[in-house]
């Protein structure tokens, strides 16, 4: 599919100031797409990289804004596409990427934690498409969930699979709900990606440490997958998850390295 599908065209990015997020913002931004790199903090390290993201964008010839908001909060998602509007007019695709949870076993969750998984991991994802939905509708467009293979396998300390597994079923709604306004939503469940996320989940699991190479997905190669969807062929997928995990849940046991 040749990039000059995107050209001209309009990206925010939820969660697009690093990992997976920064590296489809990047894939996007090669294609020809404007950007609207989202990122939580105003300040600090995530505002630092978002304006990395942005200056490489523009070297390549498309522009791009920065745009602090914690998806959780409506009123900034709302103020966000705002912004998006008034920068480009238009938007085309939406990428839901942005994640926040606590690696904990389910008895240990606290409060506090269970309203995190919800308000950023689901809510702040369907604030997102609410906000979203009458700029995509205007011209078409596309949108595309960032899942996990936590949505239908166990993992003890990964509360947010549960979260990804309630966005793969919304994703089959939006897709029935927003079709007929020729907008396209699926998602691609990532498999073992080494972003911040795997370092902290590496520490309660450290036997993750002794499995081939060859089963880690890289960010860029998920990049890869939003691309796909998101263009033309997306809507072949419509309201389907595709897994790229480099066949690693395609058994049920598998022997670790050096075993």
């Amino acid at each position: 599919m040749p990039d000059a599908h995107f050209r001209g065209k309009v990206a925010l990015i939820t969660g697009g100031s690093r990992g997976i997020g920064a590296a489809v913002a990047r894939r996007l931004a090669r294609a020809g797409a404007h950007l609207v790199v989202n990122h939580r903090e105003a300040k600090g390290r995530s505002a630092e990289l978002a304006e990395g993201v942005c200056r490489e964008a523009a070297a390549g010839g498309v522009r791009a804004v920065a745009v602090a908001a914690d998806i959780s909060q409506k009123e900034a998602v709302a103020s966000m596409l705002a912004r998006a509007e008034r920068e480009f007019g238009r938007l085309d695709v939406l990428v839901l990427n942005a994640a926040r949870a606590p690696f904990k076993p389910w008895e240990k969750l606290l409060e506090r934690d269970l309203r995190l998984l919800v308000e950023t991991n689901f809510l702040g994802n369907v604030f997102c498409m609410q906000a979203a939905l009458p700029l995509l509708a205007r011209q078409g467009g596309a949108v595309v969930f960032v899942s996990s293979l936590g949505s239908r396998f166990f993992n003890p300390d990964y509360p947010l699979g549960a979260m990804k597994a309630a966005m793969e079923a919304a994703v089959k709604h939006w897709a029935e709900s927003f079709g007929e306004r020729g907008i396209t939503v699926s998602a691609v469940c990532a498999g073992l990606v080494k972003t911040d996320s795997f370092k902290t989940l590496r520490m309660v699991q450290p036997e993750l440490e002794k499995l081939p190479e060859r089963l880690f997905v890289t960010p860029e190669e998920v990049a890869e997958v939003v691309w796909f969807l998101a263009g033309p062929a997306g809507g072949v997928f419509q309201g389907q998850t595709l897994v790229a995990d480099r066949g690693l849940s395609n058994r049920l046991l598998r022997p670790l390295e050096g075993s």
